[in-house]
């Protein structure tokens, strides 16, 4: 599907600025807006994701970076898997607000466009979950991913299908690859949002 038909599909979508995208989460967010629509719509990146690291994960005890962790949507299913190591991040500090209280062993407000607060290989996995969309984190952030990950650990993540080639993300990519800072185990279309009817790309890989 292309960029442009996408974007009609959820009105955040057509945001461009920080600032609109924060105040958009701050309404989204009343009432628990947000958590009920992503059950109504039907959101299974996070499933399809939790899934895909679970299956390549040998280590419950891994430390693992839920890099724009949101609401903790992700988190919850990780935690359900036996997972108890995480470490949540996000740039709107109104998303954080309706994570669980002790799902996560710290929370840290952050824009994950920039230079990240943590030492290099801090962690044993790093998942991003609906991050990787239209006027959010850009695809400059894989390398820092992998600055803060260990050697051999993995990188589970989706991309909108509607900014994989607009945002470079192909090109990103293929760079890692073939620059040999990654080994992708898995990269496909899935299921994202089923019924917006938007469909992502999903990637799993290990550190070199």
């Amino acid at each position: 599907m292309s960029s442009s038909d996408v974007k009609k599909k959820i009105s955040i979508y057509n945001l461009k600025t920080k600032k609109e995208i924060l105040n958009y989460y701050k309404d989204w967010t009343t009432n628990n807006q947000y958590n009920k629509d992503m059950i109504d719509w039907k959101y299974e990146a996070p499933s399809n994701s939790v899934k895909l690291l679970d299956h390549y994960s040998n280590d419950k005890s891994i430390k693992i970076l839920d890099a724009g962790c949101g609401t903790g949507l992700v988190g919850e299913l990780l935690y359900k898997k036996g997972y108890k190591n995480l470490h949540g991040a996000d740039f709107s500090g109104d998303m954080l607000n309706l994570v669980p209280k002790n799902l996560y062993s710290s929370l840290e407000l952050l824009d994950l466009n920039k230079k990240l607060k943590f030492e290099d290989e801090s962690f044993e996995a790093v998942i991003c979950v609906g991050t990787f969309t239209f006027g959010h984190v850009k695809a400059n952030a894989l390398s820092e991913f992998l600055r803060i990950l260990k050697k051999n650990g993995l990188i589970c993540f989706t991309i909108n299908e509607g900014i994989f080639k607009e945002y470079k993300f192909d090109i990103k990519i293929n760079d890692l690859t073939e620059k040999n800072d990654w080994k992708i185990i898995k990269f496909l279309k899935t299921s994202y949002i089923i019924k917006k009817e938007v469909e992502s790309w999903i990637c799993l890989a290990r550190k070199k």
